[in-house]
């Protein structure tokens, strides 16, 4: 009997915890449930950014809405901003054509506001990244041939604010959102 005694208050104090974890993650939950908007503003985002010439019809579709509550999320979406245009975007085949790298670059202090302008300026240099640990910017090169990427490399080495580069040549990409 003192056994069963004493196994009943934690047993009730697992319960009453049970009861608070449940409580809790009803609480977090609420939040999911209610923010459906956000939800689809977010698959629109993704759609468009899949083929940014979808109909608004197919949009509609894909998302269960109407095509008029599609087109104001989208008039909302490009007035704040979250959707700023709409870009270009070669085929798979002519991207494939291209030789892309990844240039490491460590910039010599003092240098890197310089460094980043002379590289912006660089119609090759496609994307450029400020990263932190060793090295201080990760350029994305494309070119359209191994000749061409070797010269813009060169040509990244040789900035006065450039202190050593390490590049990687990009032989597919499996992932591009």
């Amino acid at each position: 009997m003192k056994s069963f005694h004493h196994a009943m208050p934690a047993l009730a104090f697992q319960t009453v915890d049970m009861l608070k974890l449940t409580m809790k993650f009803e609480h977090y939950d609420e939040p999911v449930r209610q923010n459906d908007k956000m939800d689809k503003d977010e698959l629109l985002l993704s759609l468009l950014a899949e083929n940014a010439r979808m109909p608004v019809a197919e949009l509609a579709r894909r998302l269960s809405l109407s095509r008029t509550t599609v087109q104001a999320r989208i008039e909302r979406l490009e007035r704040s901003k979250v959707i700023s245009g709409y870009t270009l975007r070669r085929s798979a085949a002519a991207e494939r054509a291209q030789i892309k790298g990844h240039v490491l670059i460590t910039v010599k202090p003092k240098s890197a506001s310089k460094t980043i302008g002379e590289l912006t300026a660089m119609r090759e240099v496609r994307t450029l990244h400020s990263v932190s640990g060793e090295v201080d910017l990760i350029a994305i090169v494309a070119t359209s041939s191994v000749s061409a990427l070797d010269r813009v490399i060169d040509r990244i080495g040789d900035l006065d604010g450039v202190e050593r580069t390490q590049t990687s040549v990009i032989l597919d990409t499996k992932v591009e959102r």
